[in-house]
């Protein structure tokens, strides 16, 4: 078994197990995996290299050599890291959009008050014009040509 020595560490792992953990590691770290969702954590480390929690546990140098990348790299992975650099530009332009949806409701609360006046005034003008109708005024007819008596 192992016996490949890390910083003082020891990996207490098979040469295979060794490799697999480490091409695992390293898909994890490009973001490129076979199996998971390509999150940093150990259980994905595990899972992408097809061993055992137990057996990634006993490769000590290499949860060494993880925990110092993600020190020096963190725990985002690049595209995660690419989405978060997104986020305050997307924040912005949400921020615009609900700007612009604000005055848009403020211009559709005008134009609703507009139409219901002018739906009460139609509604209103058949009224209107049967009192005018009703009140009738006979014009004055002209008498002619004015006579000299």
């Amino acid at each position: 078994m192992g016996g490949q020595a890390n910083g003082g560490l020891e990996d207490q792992v098979s040469p295979k197990t060794a490799a697999a953990l480490r091409a695992a590691m390293t898909r994890l770290f490009e973001a490129r995996p076979q199996r998971t969702d390509s999150r940093l954590t150990k259980e994905n480390l595990y899972k992408e290299a097809q061993v055992s929690r137990a057996t990634m546990n006993r490769a000590h140098a290499i949860l060494a050599e993880r925990d110092a990348h993600l020190a020096a790299h963190g725990k985002a992975t690049p595209g995660e890291a690419k989405q978060d650099a997104a986020i305050p530009d997307l924040k912005k332009r949400l921020t615009k959009k609900t700007q612009e949806c604000t005055h848009l409701e403020d211009k559709l609360k005008a134009a609703r008050t507009a139409i219901a006046a002018l739906y009460h005034d139609n509604e209103a003008l058949p009224q209107q014009l049967d009192r005018d109708t009703a009140t009738t005024v006979t014009p004055i007819r002209p008498r002619g040509p004015r006579r000299s008596h």
